[in-house]
């Protein structure tokens, strides 16, 4: 008879769970796809019934990578909100991004979270080509984790520690380099300026003056020269508008058009990296010089990429 007791008390347990219920006190969205609203700020996770929520003013997630060890932080508030919540059907991106959501399904249970931290960890995501072993940036991954988040339900509150929202990836400006690799040089205010420019582009090199002789470089012996801090000096920068030739050889930088981005080149390493190479062979009754990169990676902030073993810069002609 006993043993039948326990049998009912357990079929009645069974049957009081309503399927329509949130009955789990544990959430995990890791393996659930990113995406974000294209009308608003929220970013967000689906599964099945289950959705969770961030919204953050967009300008939270900066193309510039984060010192390790020290994430972006930011608070939850009124206005960093974190959301979870569990409806009575298979819910879809118009559930969460437009104005009028549909009216099924709907949410059977909401989690609000009421303090902790946000925390955004940047790094660059990097695209390798093997050709030449340059490097181009192509996004930035930002990856979220919540600490000591505190969320509010029916029936109490609900704690977390350390819980990982997953990974946001953000395109990053595309940095052209169509130059004609036919390069100038300044006369008169700054004569070791060579510059290339196309568009809303520019490449200068502050090259040490030693490099460009009128002699002829022997055979397979080009000068050589290395990156430096006060010399030989690279520089990469996408303007906000056009450039014509009339924005170079200035003893100022002209304010328009305004720069939008500048990479600077890495102190080179002799035998290693940063190395400037200039051949110079006979052109008609003047000469060319032929001025190749090797191992130059140019940074900007905590991002970098590279030029590759080899890049050409361009050729200068002289009398």
């Amino acid at each position: 008879m006993k043993r039948i007791v326990n049998l009912l008390v357990l079929a009645l347990l069974l049957n009081s769970c309503d399927d329509g219920n949130l009955v789990l006190e544990t959430i995990n969205f890791e393996d659930a796809t990113t995406q974000i609203c294209n009308t608003n700020n929220i970013i967000y996770k689906l599964k099945k019934k289950e959705a969770l929520l961030l919204e953050i003013p967009s300008n939270s997630f900066v193309n510039e990578p984060t010192t390790i060890g020290v994430p972006t932080e930011i608070t939850i508030s009124g206005s960093n909100r974190v959301v979870y919540r569990f409806y009575n059907g298979n819910v879809a991106a118009n559930n969460i991004c437009e104005t009028i959501a549909p009216a099924t399904p709907y949410v059977i249970d909401q989690w609000t979270a009421t303090g902790g931290t946000i925390q955004i960890t940047t790094t660059a995501i990097k695209t390798p080509n093997p050709a030449d072993n340059s490097t181009k940036i192509s996004g930035y991954n930002h990856n979220v984790i919540f600490k000591n988040i505190t969320f509010a339900k029916a029936n109490g509150t609900q704690v977390y520690e350390t819980f990982p929202f997953g990974d946001y990836i953000t395109a990053a400006t595309i940095l052209p380099f169509s130059f004609d690799k036919t390069l100038e040089r300044c006369t008169d205010n700054t004569p070791n300026t060579l510059y290339n420019y196309s568009g809303s582009e520019a490449l200068t090199l502050e090259i040490d003056p030693d490099l460009i002789t009128n002699d002829v470089t022997p055979l397979n012996t080009p000068r050589t020269g290395l990156i430096g801090l006060s010399t030989n000096i690279l520089k990469y920068r996408l303007y906000a508008g056009l450039l014509t030739g009339s924005y170079f050889c200035n003893t100022s930088i002209p304010t328009t058009p305004t720069i939008s981005q500048e990479w600077d080149s890495v102190v080179g390493v002799p035998g290693i990296s940063g190395i400037i190479e200039v051949t110079t062979t006979t052109n008609g009754t003047g000469l060319k010089h032929t001025i190749v990169l090797k191992k130059v990676t140019l940074k900007k902030g905590n991002s970098d990429f590279t030029l590759g073993d080899s890049y050409i810069y361009g050729e200068l002609l002289t009398n």
